[in-house]
Parts: C-alpha cells; sequence; structure tokens
C-alpha cells in the first residue's frame, strides 16, 4: 500500500513537471497546486489536472494534450469537423447503450467513437478519469481503448446527438398531458396519485435533482402558476433562471412527488411550512438536498398551491484551503490573525445566500487539529465537516439545549451557526471569554453594524470589547466570463464608476471591463468571487467599544478602521473592478455606499 502511494505522488509529480516543462505553469505554481491537491480530503480531491484548469485558468487543451501524450492516449479529430455519417454513427452506438450509461458517459463528456465486435473506442475529453475507465469496463466490449478528443468537440457532438436538448429534458416527450378541459377545483389524493402514476413526473423530478447538481445550481425553486402550469427555476451565479416549465400538470402533483422522496415532511399538510431532506448518490458522490416547503397563494383561490426550495449541498464545493477564499491583502492578514488567537469569536455576517458558511468551514479546517475538541452547532447543518462533532438538532434537542450543553462539553473550537437572540449571543461571548475559539454569523448590511447589533440586543460593550477577535461582512459578486470581457466601450458607463467612488486618475490608469455574453458563460458571468470588509479589534477598537457608553457610534467605528487600512464592501469591489474580476453594475447592485 505504501508502495503503490509513492508511485501516485511520483506519478502526479511527472505530471506536474511535465505542465511546467511545457509553459503551461512556473515551478511555484506547481507547488501551490501540490498543496491545494494534499488539503483538500481525500473523498473530495481532485486530479491534478483538474486543479491547474479550475483554479489557475490554463488552457484545458494544452493541458489534456499534454497529458495524453505522457500517457500514451492517442488524440482523435483534432482537425476535423464531425461528419453526418459520424454524428449518425456515434447515435447509432449511444442508443445501444443504458439510459444510465448514457448519461452517465455524457456527464463524462465521453463518447463512443468507433466499435467493431470486439472492440469499442471511446472518446474521452479526459481520458485519466477513473470513473471513465470504469464505464469502460462495464460495457458490453471483450476490449477498450480510451483516447483524448478535444473538451469542444465532445459537446458539439453531443448537442447534434442530442439535438440540443438537456439529457434530463428528453423524458418530458414522454409525459402525457391531461385533458384540456381543466378541473380547478380541489384535487382528492386518488386523483393526485393518478395524475403521478400515468406520467413521469417521478423521472422529471430525479433528473431535475441530478441536473441542478451538474449545473451547479445553488438552489432548486418550484413555482406553480395559473391554469396547472408549474415552473422549475436553478439560481446560477446568484440569479434565478427557468430550468423547465411543466404545463398540463396540476402543480399539486408535483409536490406531492417531491413530498414523496424529502424525509421529515407531510405528503397530506398543504396549511403549515414544512422543512425536510433528500438524499442521492449523484455522479459517484453523496449529495444532500434540503428541502424548504411553504403555502402560498395562487390565483385559484380554492386550491392549495406550495412554494417548494431545494438548497444543493455539495461537499465537492467545501473550500479547506484559506487562499482559495480570494481574501484581499489586508483582509487576508487581519482574518488568519484573529482565527489563530486562542479564544475570542470571530463573526461573518451578510444575508442569506452571501457565502458565510462557505467562510466559517474554510476558517475551521484552517485551525483544526486532532488534539483539538471542535463542535458545531447548526440549524440545519449545511457540510459535514470531517474530525469536527456536529450537532443534530431535533424535538428532543433544540437549539437552546444544544447551546446550554455545549458548555459543559469541553469544547476548544465552537461553531454557532447564527447568533439569533440575546441567549444565543450571550452563550457566544461566553464561550469567546473563557479560552474557546468561537466562530458565528450575524445578519448585517456591513462589519461596524454587527456591533451595534449586538448591543442592541442586550450585550454589554465591556463584553463585546473583550470577546470580539473579529467581524468581516462579505457579499458574493458575479465573476466576468474570462472568455468574452472586453473593456468599457461606452464612456457614458465610466462616468457611473465616479459614483462607486473611483477617481478620475483611477479610471484613466486601469482597464473597466463590461460583461458581453458568449456560449461558454452566463450573459457574460462565470462563477462568483466575494468582497469582503474585515473589521479587526485592535486595543484602540477595543477602547472606543469599551467607553460607548449608552450607544455604539458605528460611523466613528468605521472611519477608525478605514484610517487604518480596512477596505469597506463597496472599496473591495472597486479592487475586483480594478483586477478585470467583476463589473461595475455588480459591485454597485451589492453595496451600500461608503459612509
Amino acid at each position: 500500500m505504501e508502495t503503490a502511494n509513492k508511485n501516485i505522488t511520483v506519478a502526479r509529480r511527472r505530471l506536474g513537471q511535465a505542465l511546467v516543462d511545457e509553459g503551461i505553469i512556473t515551478p511555484s505554481e506547481l507547488e501551490n497546486v501540490m498543496k491545494i491537491h494534499q488539503s483538500e480530503p481525500a473523498s473530495i480531491r481532485r486530479r491534478i489536472s483538474t486543479i491547474v484548469v479550475d483554479d489557475l485558468k490554463a488552457d484545458r487543451h494544452r493541458v489534456m494534450k499534454v497529458i495524453s501524450r505522457l500517457y500514451a492516449f492517442r488524440e482523435v479529430m483534432k482537425n476535423e469537423t464531425p461528419s453526418d455519417s459520424l454524428i449518425d454513427n456515434i447515435q447509432k452506438l449511444m442508443d445501444e447503450l443504458s439510459d444510465e450509461v448514457a448519461d452517465e458517459m455524457i456527464h463524462r463528456k465521453t463518447i463512443p467513437y468507433k466499435a467493431d465486435k470486439d472492440l469499442i473506442v471511446l472518446a474521452c475529453a479526459d481520458p485519466t478519469d477513473p470513473e471513465v475507465s470504469a464505464l469502460a469496463a462495464g460495457l458490453p466490449y471483450k476490449l477498450y481503448e480510451l483516447t483524448y478528443c478535444r473538451y469542444e468537440t465532445i459537446e458539439k457532438i453531443i448537442n447534434k446527438v442530442y439535438e440540443q436538448k438537456n439529457e434530463f429534458l428528453r423524458i418530458l416527450d414522454e409525459i402525457e398531458l391531461e385533458d384540456p378541459e381543466l378541473d380547478i377545483q380541489e384535487v382528492d389524493e386518488e386523483e393526485l396519485d393518478a395524475e403521478i402514476n400515468k406520467s413521469m413526473l417521478n423521472s422529471l423530478v430525479e433528473g431535475m435533482l441530478v441536473e441542478g447538481v451538474r449545473m451547479g445550481a445553488s438552489d432548486i425553486h418550484i413555482i406553480p402558476g395559473k391554469r396547472n402550469v408549474t415552473d422549475l427555476l436553478f439560481r446560477l451565479d446568484g440569479r434565478l433562471r427557468v430550468w423547465h416549465t411543466q404545463p398540463n400538470v396540476k402543480p399539486e402533483a408535483i409536490s406531492a412527488v417531491v413530498k414523496d422522496k424529502t424525509l421529515n415532511v407531510d405528503r397530506f399538510e398543504r396549511d403549515s411550512a414544512q422543512d425536510g431532506y433528500i438524499q442521492r448518490r449523484i455522479d459517484s458522490t453523496n449529495i444532500r438536498f434540503r428541502v424548504s416547503i411553504l403555502p402560498m397563494v395562487g390565483e385559484e383561490f380554492e386550491r392549495k398551491f406550495e412554494s417548494i426550495v431545494i438548497r444543493i449541498l455539495d461537499d465537492r464545493k467545501v473550500i479547506t484551503d484559506l487562499n482559495k477564499l480570494g481574501l484581499q491583502e489586508k483582509a487576508h492578514e487581519d482574518f488568519y490573525k484573529a482565527i489563530t488567537k486562542p479564544s475570542g469569536i470571530v463573526i461573518i455576517t451578510g444575508p442569506t445566500g452571501s457565502g458565510k458558511s462557505t467562510t466559517l468551514v474554510a476558517a475551521l479546517h484552517t485551525v483544526m487539529n486532532p488534539e483539538f475538541n471542535v463542535l458545531t452547532i447548526e440549524e440545519p447543518v449545511e457540510y459535514l465537516i470531517k474530525g469536527a462533532r456536529q450537532l443534530k438538532i431535533s424535538e428532543n434537542m433544540t437549539f437552546d439545549h444544544a447551546l446550554r450543553g455545549i458548555l459543559r462539553h469541553d469544547p476548544d473550537i465552537v461553531l454557532v451557526g447564527e447568533i439569533r437572540d440575546l441567549k444565543t449571543a450571550e452563550v457566544a461571548i461566553k464561550l469567546a471569554n473563557t479560552g474557546h475559539l468561537t466562530f458565528s454569523t450575524l445578519h448585517t448590511n456591513d462589519a461596524p453594524s454587527a456591533v451595534a447589533r449586538l448591543f442592541k440586543m442586550g450585550v454589554e460593550p465591556f463584553l463585546i470589547a473583550n470577546a470580539i477577535n473579529l467581524v468581516m461582512a462579505q457579499r458574493l459578486i458575479r465573476r466576468l466570463c474570462k472568455h468574452c470581457k472586453r473593456p468599457i466601450r461606452n464612456e457614458s458607463k465610466l462616468h457611473t464608476a465616479i459614483g462607486l467612488g473611483f477617481t478620475e486618475q483611477e479610471l484613466s490608469e486601469n482597464t473597466i471591463y463590461e460583461a458581453v455574453g458568449c456560449d461558454k458563460c452566463t450573459s457574460g458571468y462565470d462563477g462568483r468571487i466575494a468582497i469582503h470588509e474585515a473589521l479587526y479589534f485592535d486595543k484602540t477598537l477595543q477602547r472606543m467599544i469599551f467607553d460607548a457608553g449608552d450607544e455604539i457610534d458605528e460611523d466613528a467605528i468605521r472611519q477608525y478602521a478605514i484610517k487604518n487600512g480596512m477596505l469597506t464592501l463597496r472599496a473591495s469591489g472597486r479592487l475586483r473592478i480594478i483586477n478585470g474580476l467583476s463589473t461595475i453594475e455588480e459591485v454597485m447592485a451589492i453595496t451600500l455606499e461608503d459612509a
């Protein structure tokens, strides 16, 4: 076993060196890539090539050509446009596969290129993917050959084979539609079961879950409408987009299917809020879905519609390396200093969906080690953290019970999911002031507001001053697509930048980009990046709060912090714009004007 591991390490080093020799990455970047690779949990550890492409934004084709040469994979279709006869042959080979195998091959960007009686040749965007080898071994051929084919070529072929259709929306062609004479009376359970059984709603919902994961959605929204129409939307890069609109099927039937698949909810309860969860194994990974169901009013008042939101919890997206959070220099320095203290509380603020949990998990992974007892109390638990004891909230152990019990459970490091009231604040402050490192979140607009919020909850200024190491506000803004972004052409847009706080000199010395849109992105953006406002509690700031008396002066705190190098959220956003990572519109939409 030790020899095998040693061989794997040597192979990874050999690949890394080949990428350096080719000029794709530098030696220092290789060292960083190896560190990232080693720091990721074994269950979700990415391959070296994936880190180089995803994190360093290296050209995928150049990386894969080096790998193919290194491991003797021949390249196919390198200088040819796939002919109609080739497309027809590939489609015929795909049709011979089971739907499950075909869907997995499509996800892995792998297609059958040629086949005879005993041998099948597979064209792969990444022939080193072990899942592709496992798929190939299960095909009904004695032999198989894996070859390399450019990612974009594979995509074009798949789109032609499936006529641009989403791989899961193909099932909708088979759904039997109900009579156009729509009955809007209240649905009884027998009718509902008949509706579910006669259609392929189960396949639709399962396909929705799988495709949500594969497209990188953070949430799935199911919204019932009038005349038996239901919209299914994905939240991609922070924006809701329609994935599918399902006509002529009762929304109650779709809700019932989701409820049947969800643990801890009652299918027959339609008048109160419910929360539950779904678990699925998708692409060899365990995925959890947190389901929130709320009764809602529709135009057809006599019907009991429900709005459903499903949060996708994919542990592969967990960031364990603090450097990958993208903190700017001063914020990174202050944040690291705060989380490596032996005690005190670190608070992350921001609205729902601003990445607070992601930041806390990265911080925990930075300071955790086997010598520490790490406890978390969250409701609900978002990500599983290896090495931490995550307390389970239930009817028998409420959030309040867990808070009281945690003090008697000999903790070293504690994560309190959210400071929601004075009771929670008092326990968190007590933990911080009795030698424990504590992490938590708070809903405020910026970092100085968190201090005032705790004071208004009833926490004394001297406790706030002594307990808090740092408060960091954060937001997520969309990242510009590197393939299509371009310098702003309309000069009037640059005048808008003045309102964002830019000076004329900054605008003349830097290139400001705008979103365009291409086939590789969504409306000119690809992914999201955080902006931060890190308020570090030094001796002077502690004294300011300690002496506050009956009122916390947020503005005085803010001005002192800015004077000492703190970037406000808007200032952090301006840096993202100067660095070519986002746009004026994004930062203006997500931040408040600096005081």
